[in-house]
Parts: structure tokens; sequence; C-alpha cells
């Protein structure tokens, strides 16, 4: 039993150790979205969906939840928002050629089509990002006609 015990010590105080580490965090502003919702401009309500549902992982700006401050949750948020900034960012949309954006487009519909979008351990503790089908549509809608915007767009030769 004094085994148990003295293993149960140690786990608890690198348990409190890790508490001092952490992931970088994802802090930038709203301001980095702008020129992705000045160009692509959703209407009211999709862009409040993109708000509420998206650039908290696709954006250099992330809303952290109370519980982003225990380790090792907060490595674990760190890998899902890294993970959806490298699939879709929209605070680097300016540097996307015209053929990627309509191509990250295609993926958003695909995504959320699907209902893989927003992600399920996403919504279980952001009630919000639970889509309607309403919702869905709205957004499906929006993104077909920037597709047809950026698939109209000239070419670089």
């Amino acid at each position: 039993m004094k085994i148990v015990k003295k293993i149960l010590i140690v786990l608890l105080v690198v348990f409190v150790i890790a508490q001092f580490f952490g992931p970088e965090k994802n802090t930038g502003d709203m301001a980095s979205v702008e020129p992705f919702i000045t160009e692509t401009n959703p209407p009211e309500d999709v862009a409040a969906i993109l708000k509420e549902t998206c650039f908290d992982c696709h954006s250099n700006n992330t809303r952290y939840p109370w519980y982003d401050k225990i380790t090792p949750v907060n490595y674990w948020l760190a890998e899902h928002v890294n993970d959806g900034k490298k699939h879709f960012n929209v605070s680097v949309w300016n540097d996307y050629s015209v053929k990627k954006k309509d191509h990250k487009l295609e993926e958003l519909i695909e995504m959320v089509e699907e209902k893989e979008m927003p992600l399920e351990s996403y919504t279980y503790t952001h009630g919000e990002a639970n889509l309607s089908d309403e919702q869905i549509e709205s957004v499906i809608n929006w993104a077909k006609n920037m597709r047809v915007i950026y698939g109209l767009a000239p070419k670089p030769e």
C-alpha cells in the first residue's frame, strides 16, 4: 500500500508542476479576420455563425474557455486550434491565391454539409455552435456564391 501512496504523491506533484507550463496561445485580435469579412461579405447571419462557430479554430484569434488553464487540456485545445488553422485560416486570407480561396470554400461547403464542422468536441462545450439546418443552408449558400465569384476571377497567366 505504501508504494501506491508514493506513486499517487509523485503523480500529484507532477500534475501541480505541469500547471506552470502550457502551449503558446493564439491571441490575435478580430482585426485579423477583417480582410476575410470584407472580401467575402457574408450576410449578417452568416457572419455571426462564422464568428461563433469557426473563428476560434480557424483564425489567429481564439476565445479560450476557463478550462484551458488546466494542463494537459490546454495542450489538447492548442492542437485543435493549430490543426484548424493549418487547414483553413481566415486571418491569412489575403495570402491565399484566388484558386486556393475557391478550394478552401469548397472544403468549407463539404465539411459543413456533411456536418463534420464544427467538430462535435467543440459543440459539447459551445452549445451555440450547434448549427440548425437553416444555418447550415445559409453558410453553404454564401460559400457557393463566393465560389462563383472566385470562379469568374481572372487567373494569373
